[in-house]
């Protein structure tokens, strides 16, 4: 069975210094047909103005994975780190039993784009760590390539959960499958472009689809196009 999720659809505010879409509820927007699917919980497309960014705060048992889309993303947390994610990187960070930390756009010109997801953990009370990573676009164009995993398969970030994430980036008209073990559920969410799924299902940026008791996901890219798939339990 697919369900699609369709961008507009989403949950939408406008900030001024942040404008962000929720595929689930969060903050604000409430929805209680939405409140995850398996172990995602939060999905969310922001964008942030030049200079903007959210003020350190805490989070508790939550696995947060991070991907920039465009910009640059400054980040500082209560564990002493301080990067800047940028197109081409990811970051997760564990926050266990509790971790602090801010994000801000450092560009005074640029906005940043980009993409938090939240998964919800194999276990409470983790110890809080962090992990950022540069995953070379080479490696995804016409295929797919893994940048999370539970044990950190082929160099891929680690995440404490039963749920793998993949990105891919297809030429327009170029095919590409997903096979669907058995027993187990996938998300695709469109990113950039615009596909077919399934050949029932059309698909824009900032949509996704669900897919459970589903053998395979078949996706044909009608333009220039960019996913990202987990792969959960």
């Amino acid at each position: 069975m697919l369900k699609l999720r369709k961008s507009a659809d989403r949950g939408h505010f406008d900030h001024g210094w942040l404008n962000t879409y929720h595929s689930f509820s969060f903050a604000d927007y409430y929805n209680p047909a939405q409140m995850g699917f398996r172990a995602l919980r939060v999905i969310n497309e922001d964008r942030v103005a030049p200079g903007g960014g959210f003020g350190m705060h805490g989070h508790r048992d939550m696995e947060i994975v991070t991907l920039v889309l465009s910009g640059a993303l400054a980040h500082k947390d209560s564990l002493g780190n301080g990067e800047s994610l940028r197109p081409g990187e990811l970051q997760r960070m564990t926050a266990g039993r509790g971790i602090r930390h801010s994000e801000f756009n450092p560009s005074e010109t640029e906005p940043v784009h980009l993409y938090q997801i939240w998964l919800l953990p194999r276990a409470t009370g983790l110890t809080p760590s962090y992990e950022q990573k540069a995953f070379d676009p080479q490696d995804r164009a016409g295929r797919w390539q893994l940048v999370a995993s539970p044990n950190a398969e082929g160099g891929s970030l680690t995440i404490q959960q039963d749920a793998r994430i993949l990105l891919a980036d297809l030429a327009e008209g170029q095919e590409l499958d997903y096979i669907i073990p058995a027993g187990r559920h996938a998300w695709l969410q469109v990113l950039r472009g615009a596909l077919s799924a399934n050949e029932s299902e059309q698909l824009a940026a900032g949509d996704a689809v669900a897919a459970s008791e589903e053998p395979r996901l078949k996706l044909k890219a009608t333009a220039p196009t960019e996913v990202m798939l987990f792969d959960l339990a």
